[in-house]
């Protein structure tokens, strides 16, 4: 499998980018899924969680392509939450869906060995198709990770340009050839040339760039013209689907270049706090997931 090959192809067939992230957020696990007093040290909570995600999964197929689970909300529940993570894993792909880890790992030598090897080799606990990564502490970090996506035809998103209030605090610091996201973008040309697809010209090398920055998003893009975009923020985090497509380029079906990335907006539509049975709280959920999809695919189309 080479990842950007792959997931364009499942892309082009749904006609819309919209990756489902897995954010279980403790608060706001809906009435029909909660037990004890939810907090993140009571032992009924992880019960509550996996059941709530595997009802969410059950969701997703035919309807997205990729997913995208939030390491923390599963870390923070301890060891049950990590022995979860690789359940939640397992059971994404069985159900045929490609799973972002959103993990944005960075480090050095033998660390960032460590990290690669447990999430990106076959046969690893928590086997993933692709994986966030910070590139602040430089490039030969990033360099264990490429290996295996070349290996094993894995993706990598790099943070650029985040959806955070105070990513430009760094992020936005002006150089003497751009801001430090443009540059950091243009600096990872060389690898995701190393990464380019045989099938699409996409590159397995991706950079996260948020939807509520549309013009950043275009400046990033004539850096790093085959890298597909992770774009967060859209949805529940305020950006509307024509930013999120900002960076996009036309394809062969409309405009593609990456996936946009809903959570909560997705997980935990108003409705399905409402619900008081499975029946209404998986109508909620499927009605969250379709407008989504729909919005973003009209966009595309246009």
């Amino acid at each position: 499998m080479h990842f950007a090959d792959t997931l364009i192809a499942r892309l082009r067939e749904l006609s819309h980018p919209l990756c489902a992230g897995i954010d279980p957020h403790l608060g706001l696990v809906p009435p029909l899924f909660r037990r004890g007093t939810m907090e993140a040290t009571d032992p009924e909570t992880p019960a509550a969680v996996e059941e709530l995600v595997g009802a969410f999964l059950d969701r997703l197929p035919g309807r997205v392509a990729i997913v995208k689970p939030q390491i923390a909300f599963f870390e923070q529940l301890g060891a049950a939450g990590v022995a979860m993570l690789e359940r939640v894993v397992v059971a994404a792909r069985e159900r045929e869906l490609l799973v972002l880890l959103d993990a944005k790992r960075g480090d050095i030598a033998s660390t960032a060995e460590g990290y690669a090897r447990a999430y990106l080799e076959p046969g690893a606990g928590a086997e993933c198709d692709a994986i966030t990564l910070n590139p602040y502490l430089g490039r030969d970090t990033l360099e264990p990770f490429v290996l295996r996506a070349e290996s094993f035809g894995r993706g990598l998103f790099v943070l650029v340009k985040t959806s955070n209030p105070g990513s430009g605090d760094l992020q936005d610091l002006e150089l003497k050839d751009g801001p430090v996201y443009e540059v950091v973008a243009g600096g990872l040309a060389q690898l995701a040339e190393r990464l380019v697809g045989p099938a699409t010209g996409w590159s397995s090398l991706g950079l996260v760039v948020g939807g509520i920055y549309p013009e950043q998003q275009e400046r990033v893009r004539e850096r790093a013209p085959k890298s597909l975009f992770l774009v967060p923020g859209y949805g529940a985090q305020g950006g509307g689907a024509a930013d999120a497509l900002r960076g996009f380029v036309a394809g062969p079906s409309g405009l593609e270049g990456g996936i946009v990335n809903s959570s909560r907006g997705l997980m935990f539509p108003e409705a399905a706090a409402r619900a008081e049975d499975a029946a209404s709280w998986e109508r909620a959920v499927d009605g969250a997931i379709d407008r989504a999809a729909g919005e973003l695919g009209e966009a595309v189309a246009r």
